[in-house]
């Protein structure tokens, strides 16, 4: 909780430091620095949006949930696994839906299925 804090009041300064912590040294962070450059308002956007991504798919990941789908707009693969190294692989697929997934993740519906 505190370095959460921490890192938006980090990004609410300077938004490509709070890029660099979360995504590291890419493409992201080029993206970042290039948009806070052209204002300081869509560095902001950007970071902030980056920032969602993380701490949903990591929360996501800590609650067993599953999405293999990657976010629109992120390129940085620590970012789109939420901090993990590696993110659980689909075992099986049957009728669109994923059956089973290693390590233990228990797979997510998609919008509007019953089950």
């Amino acid at each position: 909780m505190l370095k959460t804090l921490l890192l938006i009041l980090i990004t609410i300064f300077v938004p490509p430091i709070g890029v660099f912590l979360v995504a590291g040294c890419g493409i992201d962070l080029l993206i970042n620095i290039l948009l806070t450059l052209l204002g300081y308002f869509p560095g902001h956007i950007h970071a902030f949006y980056l920032l969602y991504v993380f701490y949903k798919r990591r929360d996501e990941a800590r609650a067993g949930i599953y999405d293999a789908r990657p976010a629109p707009g992120v390129y940085s693969q620590r970012v789109q696994n939420g901090g993990r190294r590696r993110r659980a692989v689909p075992v099986g697929v049957q009728g669109g839906g994923v059956v089973g997934v290693q390590q233990g993740y228990a797979a997510q519906q998609g919008y509007g299925t019953v089950g």
